[in-house]
């Protein structure tokens, strides 16, 4: 482009920018003619060659920088010249002029047409600036024109009215900034009124519009006041907040989250609320103790305000413990519920909120208010854990405050009851087990419950020492549950229920506390009212002679007992078969009148006062443990003490005769055995004092027992006329088998609070020891059966008899009439008897078959003592036995009678051969080594030799061996 430049230049022509400067030079520029370009195409060529040429002249010449060519050649030439040689450089400047020249001539043609074109572009802007100016030159004669018709009046009326446009507007922004200036005191209205949204919407109204005219100096000072303002509300709605942890209103917590909302803090509000609850609860409390502290101290000083919680629950006086306690917990179930109220409270709008956003169509607002009910939600259920945690860390500390070893047992289940009520509203709060309470009070309660056990052992000694084992007058319908302590039992168990309907109320879903009380009342209020609000009506009038005298039996009672008739028992029917008086029909009289006793007097219980106290005893420890079910096993294992040391009393009193055990009846069982046993070495104190000379590890073992109960020195059991002591002690083995029947009874509630890892423990106390208690009646009963009848007598009389006598004999002796006039006066003794005390059917029953069992093997006794004997001696025997049996059937109907077989297969071994004699002894080891040799020495001795009665007396000398 600057070879074609300088070529250009230098044939006189300008470049185009340069001619368009002056439009007269197009016209005046001379384009080739054709034939011109005809002859420079029209030379032959070689475009090779041609590109050579140009690319042979010199840089320089296509340089934008103008120089002087004739000087530039003239200066390369040598200083001495040769024509032909610049002949030669003359031509090849000439060629590569002609080759430029050809080579501009190619470019000119070819841009020839646009060329063209551009140029009548040109021609035509210049026509278009023409119009322009004709244009220009009439738009300035018609403003003139329009001038010259326009007053300067018209135009002043228009600048009038807009400038009344203006002020108008201004007055408008004026009255918009009077009107902010006095929001203040509309705030303060609303404020006072807890239109907390109000103010909070009116404030932020008020700082838009602050913005908009913020133009204006004063609008600045504005701003900073309703900034002021806002800071004022969030303070107030803090406040506001803060109330709601005591007093939970619905529409006043509407409010306010609807400010906090508006103010977009709901998650703030949310963590100030949990702050809130935890400053509540430390407030709350101390208040409560600070309350009662001032108010037994009795002045006014205000030291106690400046201690710390843990000190000022020390200063609680033991008076006011129980009543600080109540209102403590009171106070604390408001805060509870308060929380309780306000997670209902965003449950329920949440919903309404997830609805209302499911038809809404603002996905960015809806993705936030879900964040914040995530977070709202989240913090709730995290708070129930952490505000229950703080109400038992304040209650823990304030029963640490005081030893609760002070306070009596009445108090002391009062306490536990309202703290066990107090985990059960936390169990339904949280979930939560209660493991600090629990902990906290388990630790104070077996402390307690082992030293009050051990004084209620010792009065339990010192009630049977004093015992006089008088029949305790209880009414017919008597039960366990209408007796005071056994009142929290009829919740559980509701036998006014049938089966299926009690199913179907165990199926639905239980009312918990909160809702029980969420619309007022406290689950702490009702300790007091209900504490003694029923009374009990247990006791008989009969055999008193006054009302007095009925009261002082045992107890005063005031009123009837309202227990539903299915919870009445009638445990005579169901342990002894006894029927009441009412159903007893003639024939049945009749029938029975010879060994049932207790048919002409009403069937109550038989039981004592000290059973009776054992009962409450039992009630009271079971009310502990219903209240505080981790110390199940403790409280158990005590309550087994009680019955262990009255089964072991009884057993002292009334059934300890070691004569007992060389009868080889088996009065006593295996099982009753290392019952006794086991209660001797664990309970049982057998040394009575300390002794000095014993280690600490003996003398603490020591402490957990008992000494020996000693038997009152009124109860008389040598008498004759008494059946020694027959009453006294069915009064007492019966009372026995009435406790052991109210722990069977007693047994499904126990089962349900024991741990499982202890139930064992339950399993083997009921199997191995109330299973025994009516197996006392055996030995107990048999002391009396051993006296009652008067068999040495007998024996003496039937060693009178001569039984070797030659003919068959048609008279029984005389010592079975006499045998039978005893069974005559003890029938006669044991009908007196029943005037005093009801005698059960097994208790008669058990006392007939042990006279009838005794006499009996006191003839066979009389039968082994006989010198000499004939068959007819021996069908004598027979004789006189079966008019026994005869006579004995009139008194008695127990059914098969007692040994009968014992007596008979003894009599008959005399008519056996030598063989089988031997085989009969092995078979019947029943029968002492006295009576095998006489039988076989005194009535085999007649149709046996002296071998064989050398090998019989051998065996039995062989049976006898391994009992020595």
């Amino acid at each position: 482009m600057q070879k074609i430049k300088s070529l250009m230049t230098r044939q006189g022509l300008k470049s185009p920018p340069e001619s368009l400067n002056d439009l007269g030079a197009f016209e005046s520029l001379r384009v080739p003619g054709k034939e011109e370009f005809r002859e420079l195409r029209e030379q032959p060529s070689d475009p090779q060659a041609e590109q050579e040429l140009i690319n042979s002249i010199e840089q320089v010449y296509f340089s934008a920088d103008p120089f002087d060519i004739v000087k530039y050649e003239l200066e390369k030439l040598p200083p001495v010249l040769n024509l032909q040689e610049l002949e030669e450089y003359r031509d090849k400047l000439k060629q590569q002029q002609s080759a430029v020249s050809k080579k501009v001539a190619d470019l000119i043609l070819e841009k020839q047409p646009a060329y063209v074109k551009e140029l009548e572009r040109v021609t035509s802007l210049q026509t278009g600036l023409q119009l322009a100016a004709v244009i220009c030159t009439n738009g300035r004669r018609h403003l003139n024109i329009a001038k010259e018709g326009f007053t300067q009046a018209s135009l002043g009326l228009l600048a009038n009215q807009r400038k009344r446009q203006l002020l108008i507007g201004l007055l408008k922004s004026l009255r918009t900034i009077k009107t902010l200036q006095r929001t203040d005191i509309r705030l303060s209205e609303m404020l006072e009124e807890e239109d907390y949204p109000g103010a909070i919407q009116l404030c932020l109204e008020c700082q838009k519009a602050a913005s908009t005219f913020k133009h204006y100096s004063c609008i600045s000072e504005l701003n900073s006041k309703l900034q002021d303002t806002l800071e004022q509300i969030e303070e107030q709605l803090d406040v506001a907040l803060s109330k709601i942890c005591k007093n939970f209103d619905i529409n006043h917590y509407t409010k306010v989250q609807q400010a906090y909302r508006l103010l977009g803090k709901t998650q703030t509000a949310m963590d100030q609320l949990h702050m809130h609850f935890t400053q509540a609860i430390h407030n709350t409390v101390f208040q409560v103790v600070l309350g009662y502290v001032e108010l037994c101290a009795g002045n006014t000083d205000t030291k106690f305000q400046k201690l710390q919680y843990k000190d000022l629950c020390t200063h609680v006086t033991p008076d006011s413990y129980i009543p600080c306690l109540a209102d403590l917990c009171k106070a604390l179930w408001e805060v509870m519920l308060s929380y309780y109220r306000t997670m209902e409270w965003h449950e329920k709008h949440d919903n309404e909120e997830t609805a209302a956003a499911a038809e809404g169509s603002n996905v960015m607002s809806t993705e936030e208010a879900t964040f914040d009910r995530g977070y709202v939600k989240k913090k709730l259920e995290h708070g129930l854990t952490r505000i229950w945690q703080d109400v038992q860390l304040k209650v823990k500390t304030y029963l640490l405050g005081t030893d609760l070893s002070i306070f009596k047992y009445d108090d002391f289940i009062f306490v536990l009851d309202i703290v066990s009520r107090l985990m059960q509203v936390g169990e339904e709060f949280c979930g939560s087990k209660s493991e600090v309470l629990q902990e906290s009070i388990r630790k104070q309660s077996v402390n307690y419950f082992k030293n009050h056990h051990r004084i209620r052992l010792d009065e339990l000694r010192m009630f049977l020492e004093n015992e006089t084992w008088e029949l305790c007058p209880v009414k017919s319908n008597f039960s366990i549950l209408q007796l005071h302590e056994f009142k929290f039992l009829e919740q559980s168990r509701s036998p006014s229920v049938s089966p299926s309907k009690q199913q179907s109320a165990t199926s639905s879903k239980p009312v918990t506390l909160f809702e029980q009380y969420c619309s007022g009342g406290n689950p702490f209020e009702i300790q007091a009212d209900h504490k003694d609000e029923e009374t009990e009506d247990v006791l008989a009038s009969n055999g008193y002679e006054s009302d007095e005298q009925e009261k002082s039996a045992y107890q005063d009672y005031d009123s009837d007992s309202d227990v539903p008739e299915e919870l009445k028992r009638d445990y005579v029917d169901e342990q002894t078969g006894d029927v009441p008086v009412k159903s007893v029909s003639r024939e049945t009289l009749k029938s029975r009148k010879k060994s049932d006793y207790s048919l002409n007097k009403v069937n109550a219980p038989i039981l004592t006062n000290t059973t009776l106290n054992v009962i409450r005893l039992v009630g009271k420890y079971m009310q502990m443990m219903n209240i505080l079910k981790p110390i199940a096993f403790d409280v158990i294992h005590f309550m087994s003490q009680l019955f262990d040391y009255y089964l072991y009393a009884i057993y002292t009193f009334f059934g300890r005769n070691d004569s007992l055990e060389s009868t080889g009846l088996g009065l006593s069982s295996s099982r009753l055995k290392t019952t006794l046993n086991r209660i001797q070495e664990s309970l049982i104190d057998l040394e009575g004092s300390a002794d000095p000379t014993a280690t600490l590890t003996a003398a603490e073992e020591r402490k957990e027992k008992v000494p020996s109960p000693h038997l009152n020195q009124l109860v008389i059991l040598t008498s004759g006329d008494t059946l020694y002591g027959l009453a006294e002690r069915v009064v007492a083995t019966e009372s026995l088998v009435f406790l052991a029947e109210q722990f069977e009874f007693l047994q499904p509630h126990l089962d349900a609070v024991m741990p499982a890892v202890k139930k064992p423990f339950l399993q083997q106390f009921y199997s191995q020891t109330v299973s025994t208690a009516s197996e006392l009646r055996k030995p107990i009963y048999w002391i009396v059966a051993g006296k009652a009848i008067d068999y040495e007598q007998m024996l003496l009389l039937m060693m009178n008899v001569k039984w070797d006598v030659k003919e068959i004999m048609s008279q029984h002796n005389i010592y079975v009439d006499a045998l039978l006039k005893e069974f005559e006066q003890f029938n006669k003794r044991l009908n007196e008897v029943s005037k005093r005390v009801r005698i059960p059917l097994p208790v008669s029953n058990i006392l007939w078959e042990h006279c009838i069992r005794l006499a009996n093997r006191t003839i066979v006794e009389g039968y082994a003592n006989v010198k000499k004997c004939s068959n007819e001696g021996r069908a004598l025997m027979q004789l006189d036995f079966q008019q026994f049996l005869m006579k004995l059937e009139k008194l008695t109907d127990i059914r098969p009678i007692p040994d009968k077989e014992f007596v008979e297969t003894y009599i008959k071994a005399y008519y056996l051969t030598e063989n089988d004699m031997e085989r009969w002894i092995k078979e019947h080891r029943e029968y002492s080594t006295k009576q095998l040799t006489n039988l076989v020495n005194v009535c085999l001795g007649s149709h046996i030799n002296k071998k064989a009665r050398q090998k019989l007396l051998a065996a039995i000398d062989e049976i006898d061996r391994p009992k020595r």
